[in-house]
């Protein structure tokens, strides 16, 4: 019986349950673009030296925020975009520089190993999760104001998905 509940759940994605499954092609994607079918373009050889060392840098920057935004989580973290019921609002260390850290942390490092392989078509990959995130980050806002009324001041003096900018 408890089993068809959950299955229920999941099919009425009343946590979330579809944004996980679409972000977990996505990074497929991203993770085997370089190597898949691919553009890689011809650069001169210090621009292609240049592209592989920022993507070192942005790739080691977004693992660093995405983490840091794990453990700022603590036992809020969960891989469904609903909070938990028991959740508190967490405003402090990462998530007082970009209100999703996870999610800004994994695009910077999407775009850091695009630019690392020199990979065109990870690099679009990238800009999709880019949008996605932005969408379920939407869906997720809506969520995090009904459960905690100074969500909206928060909203208002953090950026949303790209520190400092968006």
């Amino acid at each position: 019986m408890l089993a068809q509940k959950s299955r229920a759940a999941w099919w009425r994605n009343s946590r979330g349950e579809w944004y996980v499954v679409v972000q977990s092609i996505l990074f497929v994607l991203i993770a085997v673009g370089p190597g898949w079918i691919d553009v890689h373009p011809q650069l001169p050889a210090f621009w292609h030296a240049a592209a592989m060392i920022i993507g070192l840098v942005l790739g080691a920057v977004g693992l660093l925020l995405a983490f840091s935004g794990m453990l700022g989580l603590g036992s809020n973290l969960s891989i469904f975009p609903r909070p938990k019921d028991n959740a508190t609002l967490v405003q402090t260390g990462a998530y007082g520089v970009v209100r999703h850290p996870i999610y800004a942390g994994l695009i910077i490092g999407a775009v850091g190993w695009a630019l690392l392989n020199v990979s065109l078509v990870t690099l679009i990959y990238a800009g999709i999760l880019l949008v996605f995130f932005d969408v379920k980050s939407r869906r997720e806002e809506r969520w995090l104001t009904e459960k905690f009324p100074d969500y909206a001041a928060y909203r208002t003096r953090v950026r949303k998905l790209i520190p400092f900018v968006y």
